[in-house]
């Protein structure tokens, strides 16, 4: 019988109900349960697609195209599980759904109301999603972590307050989570467990941490696994588990870093982190596996442009400074024309001094407008995104894209790229596969015409999709790690399986991609994980993942 676990809260919002949840979810997954997820949002909008980053954060995309919540990022790098579009329940879609039904005749004629037909949809819905396998095995989930969203206020109650709110709807809470910079003294733990009449254990302490890896470590050391045992009345193992021994050495090893490594990361959303929530996170994977601290240089790209030195002197020099002494330069995927002149010119720095750089979606899109400007001497080169009417579209819209509509009518979701050369750094990286599935979000593709202009100077299409008509990966000759991709490899990172195109920055940047390629990309013993720390997937070895990394040599 499927269990739910509900992750509420009332303090404030943003505080990290998500990521509370996916902890909740990593211990019991940890015990050999099958976990999945879902997030409930408050918006009208079907989705998250059209959502700007500078409100909402970055659009998370899953293998099914589905564009969510960058909740749904964290639920599947803490699981290491796949979620689909409709984890992620929105208020539009529920009134779709209902609204659909009623055109039907579905309703036979009643007056359709919030209560029943509304609130049983998001029942109906909710049971039926949780029921959807997640795992690699295919296994039917046993406990869904429901996180119902706030409404984006900010909330000044006090939790005695929050919980007397929520017993007002019939709902008592099982456990309090209560975050705070140090550990609780007992003394408010017991005015809590007073006040909010429950039991002192059923109040967890969750203080600030050095990484978000020990938050799983920290609610299981606090007894949170016994008592969802008995109050869902599941029988849970308690041998030692494996995957909470991974958490730990990844947690110890991220404590331990001494050797630094910067990146660059060179886009128009800068002010805002969790605009590149998932970058940021791939970034963070890749450095922990090569036991380096990641320190990212965010610049706003249009400050790189000639005619902010007139404009904004100090911040035109800052930027500047900011880029050339960063080890690394990431470009990541973004729409609109704002900063793209001054991205342009970030990819020039890299290329003209062997910085590693690597670009994602737009950033690889760019790289080609860059190479075609100054090494073809197509001096307006350009996509047709940002100019129209130039003589050289180096990148076009694609066929299929529907320029009337906005929502959904990108390319998205799980795409094949074959990889077309042999020798290619980033196949590679990717263990020499022949192809790779990567998750995709663009309405722009590479003119595929003039591909052989390009490779006559050494900028090569390694990855092409299974049709040989999309550009997918491209690579240049003599340099360090010089890589764009279509795709957005950010989105499958995972904390113990970094993305290789972000692995081959960091690598690069830290100065060991070539001892990596020369050893045939094989770990180093002192930089795997025990095989005491077993995979995220239950009742599997950590054996049968390779976790690319380096020796400090």
């Amino acid at each position: 019988m499927m269990k739910y676990i509900l992750v509420t809260g009332g303090v404030i919002s943003g505080i990290g109900k998500g990521i509370i949840a996916s902890s909740v979810g990593t211990i019991l997954k940890s015990c050999g349960l099958h976990v999945t997820a879902i997030k409930i949002d408050p918006y009208i909008n079907i989705d998250a697609g059209t959502f700007s980053p500078y409100e909402h954060g970055e659009v998370f995309v899953l293998d099914d195209g589905g564009e969510v919540d960058l909740d749904l990022g964290n639920y599947e790098r803490f699981l290491d599980i796949r979620l689909t579009r409709d984890n992620n329940l929105t208020t539009g879609k529920i009134y779709q759904s209902v609204i659909n039904k009623e055109r039907r005749g579905d309703y036979l004629g009643k007056t359709v109301q919030v209560v029943p037909h509304i609130t049983d949809a998001i029942q109906e819905w909710v049971v039926k999603q949780a029921k959807v396998p997640v795992d690699h095995d295919g296994v039917e989930p046993q406990v869904c972590v429901i996180e119902p969203s706030a409404t984006g206020e900010q909330k000044t109650k006090p939790t005695q307050n929050s919980v007397r709110e929520l017993r007002g709807l019939g709902l008592s809470p099982d456990l309090i989570m209560c975050r705070c910079s140090a550990v609780l003294e007992n003394s408010v733990k017991e005015k809590i467990s007073m006040f909010c009449h429950v039991e002192p254990e059923q109040v967890i302490c969750v203080h600030d941490v050095s990484s978000i890896y020990r938050v799983p470590l920290l609610l299981e050391d606090q007894g949170v696994v016994s008592y969802l045992s008995k109050r869902l009345n599941m029988p849970i193992e308690t041998r030692p588990r494996k995957m909470l021994t991974k958490w730990k050495e990844m947690s110890d090893r991220s404590d331990r870093l001494l050797e630094h490594c910067s990146i660059a990361l060179v886009g128009k959303y800068t002010k805002f982190s969790d605009s590149y929530a998932s970058v940021i996170k791939a970034l963070e994977h890749s450095a922990l596996a090569i036991s380096h601290k990641l320190e990212v240089k965010y610049i706003d790209s249009a400050y790189l442009e000639p005619n902010a030195l007139q404009d904004e002197p100090v911040k035109y020099h800052k930027a500047w400074q900011k880029l050339c002494s960063a080890d690394g330069i990431l470009v990541p995927g973004g729409f609109g024309v704002r900063g793209t002149e001054g991205k342009i010119q970030a990819v020039n720095w890299a290329r003209k001094q062997k910085k590693p750089f690597l670009g994602v979606c737009l950033g690889m899109q760019l790289a080609v407008c860059e190479f075609a400007r100054n090494i073809l001497g197509w001096t307006d080169a350009n996509s047709t995104e940002f100019d129209p009417e130039t003589k050289h579209p180096v990148v076009i819209d694609m066929p299929e894209h529907n320029p009337g509509q906005m929502g959904g009518t990108m390319r998205l979701g799980k795409r094949r790229t074959i990889f077309r050369s042999t020798g290619s750094v980033i196949r590679k990286l990717y263990g020499d596969a022949e192809y790779v599935d990567e998750r995709h979000r663009h309405r722009f593709e590479v003119n595929p015409d003039l591909k052989t202009h390009f490779e006559e100077k050494g900028f090569r299409f390694v990855g092409q999709d299974e049709e040989g008509e999309r550009m997918e990966v491209i690579e240049l000759d003599d340099h360090p790690y010089f890589v764009g991709v279509q795709y957005h490899p950010e989105f499958t990172s995972r904390p113990i399986n970094p993305s290789p195109p972000y692995l081959g920055l960091l690598l690069a940047s830290a100065g060991k991609l070539q001892s990596y390629l020369q050893k045939g990309c094989r770990l180093s013993p002192r930089d795997t994980y025990s095989d005491r720390s077993g995979s995220s997937s239950p009742d599997s070895e950590i054996s049968e993942l390779k976790l690319p990394s380096v020796s400090n040599d």
